[in-house]
C-alpha cells in the first residue's frame, strides 16, 4: 500500500478533522511547555531543582522538594503513555504526506527515542545521575522540534500543496 502523498487525495472532511486535531493538539502541547518553563525557566539548573528540590539553597525564592518516589513515577509513566499515544497519532498522519521521505522516518521516529530518553531521565535524574539533565534538555529538544516540524509539514501539506 503507498501512503507517501495519500494525504492530498483524502477527503475535505478528513482534511478538516485532521486540521482539527493538530490544533487542539497543538495548544495542549505548547500548554505543557509553558508549563516547564515556569516550573523550569527552561534551564538545566531549573530541571535539576523541580525533581530533586532546592531546601539547602537558603536564598531560594520558591522552596522546592524532592519529588517522592510515587510522584515521579506517575510523571514518567502518564507522559512516557500519553506522548506515545500522541506521536504515534502524528506519525500515522505524518506517513500520508509528500514531504522528503528521509525526513518523513526521521520524524516519525526520533520522538520516541526523545521519549525514552527525556522521561528515562527524568527518572535517572531523580535516582542521583545529575548529569543526566544535559540529556533532558536535548532529548526534549528534539522532541518538540520533531512536534513542531510534523505539525506544519501536514498542516502545509492538506493547505498548500497540491497532489504530486
Amino acid at each position: 500500500m503507498q501512503l507517501h502523498g495519500l494525504i492530498h487525495q483524502f477527503p475535505k472532511e478528513i482534511k478538516v478533522v485532521i486540521i482539527a486535531f493538530i490544533s487542539v493538539l497543538s495548544i495542549g502541547f505548547y500548554g505543557g511547555l509553558s508549563f516547564v518553563n515556569t516550573t523550569t525557566s527552561m534551564q538545566v539548573k531549573g530541571i535539576e531543582t523541580h525533581y530533586l528540590g532546592n531546601e539547602d539553597d537558603e536564598e531560594a525564592i520558591d522552596m522546592k522538594f524532592k519529588k517522592s518516589e510515587r510522584e515521579i513515577l506517575t510523571v514518567v509513566h502518564n507522559h512516557m503513555l500519553s506522548l506515545s499515544v500522541i506521536f504515534l497519532l502524528l506519525s500515522l498522519i505524518l506517513s500520508t504526506t509528500s514531504i522528503n521521505k528521509k525526513l518523513k522516518y526521521f520524524l516519525m521516529v526520533e520522538p520516541f527515542l526523545s521519549i525514552v530518553f527525556t522521561f528515562g531521565g527524568i527518572y535517572f535524574l531523580w535516582k542521583g545521575f545529575t548529569w543526566v539533565k544535559y540529556i533532558i534538555i536535548i532529548s526534549g529538544f528534539f522532541m518538540t522540534l520533531s512536534f513542531v516540524v510534523s505539525t506544519l509539514s501536514i498542516i502545509y501539506q492538506i493547505l498548500f500543496s497540491k497532489k504530486r
